[in-house]
């Protein structure tokens, strides 16, 4: 598969499973075949799964800017020939660390690293950034797997 950066929504749609309201990435901005991705997500106040934090103000779940940060890593995977007709399944966290909140009106940067990838099996680090400063990081496991018959 032939990239022509960014990869914008339309894009996502052809490499990732995910639709609406579970496509959680905006746009792929660098990719690093085999080894790194970046993506963004621009979190804006419509967001239906924004929950109350610290004095009532909206935060994005943890849960999910970490499925965020494992969807751009999915697209880094995806994208190589030999997977692009397998499905990626989210098998597990480690090391993960919410350090502040992520909130509406936040552009967050989300880095993708290939730690470990066989056949079936893989690990990925990831990152996320808003205004240069980390707000997650950990790793992600995750298993490759034949997409069903339509």
């Amino acid at each position: 598969m032939t990239l022509k950066l960014p990869l914008e929504m339309e894009d996502l749609k052809r490499i990732l499973p995910h639709r609406y309201p579970f496509l959680l990435i905006d746009r792929i901005v660098e990719v690093e075949a085999d080894r790194r991705v970046v993506g963004i997500k621009n979190v804006s106040s419509n967001e239906r799964y924004f929950i109350a934090g610290p004095g009532g103000k909206p935060m994005l779940p943890a849960s999910i800017l970490t499925e965020a940060m494992a969807q751009v890593g999915a697209v880094l995977v995806l994208t190589k020939p030999e997977y692009r007709a397998k499905l990626i399944l989210f098998m597990g966290i480690d090391k993960v660390r919410y350090r502040q909140p992520v909130v509406a009106g936040d552009t967050v940067y989300l880095e993708g690293e290939v730690v470990r990838l066989r056949s079936r099996l893989g690990t990925l680090r990831g990152c996320a950034r808003v205004d240069g400063k980390v707000v997650c990081e950990g790793q992600m496991n995750f298993a490759l797997a034949d997409r069903p018959e339509a």
